[in-house]
């Protein structure tokens, strides 16, 4: 399944990068830990589109998320989010992300809002 996913994630970007503006590849992992007792890694492997409207900017992605837990065997399932970001003045960006991963039997979900002051 995880070949299947990979294969496929790379010929999308291979052949849609050239196409379309503001297409992009996004890997990252990222790990959780309770005070130094490590639990597990999830790695995101995924496509996405960003653009601007005004002061809007947005993204979408998605793709394979593996996640290995300590001692243990990772598992694939497909996941993605979507985000936003308004810049209130020069100094101020507001933001906000919705995330999910489809998981045999349960889904995940999360959410993530804030503040940018920059200097």
């Amino acid at each position: 399944m995880f070949n299947k996913l990979a294969l496929s994630t790379l010929a999308v970007t291979s052949f849609a990068a050239p196409a379309f503006a503001g297409v992009y590849v996004n890997l990252e992992a990222s790990s959780s830990y309770a005070g130094t007792d490590y639990s597990k890694t999830s790695t995101d492997m995924f496509v996405g589109y960003e653009d601007s409207v005004g002061a809007l900017d947005y993204f979408i992605e998605g793709g394979p998320s593996v996640t290995t837990v300590d001692g243990g065997e990772s598992d694939t399932v497909p996941a993605g989010k979507v985000g936003f970001s308004v810049k209130a003045n020069d100094h101020l960006k507001v933001y906000g992300e919705l995330s999910a991963s489809f998981n045999e039997g349960t889904n995940d979900y999360g959410t993530k809002a804030g503040v940018k002051y920059s200097f």
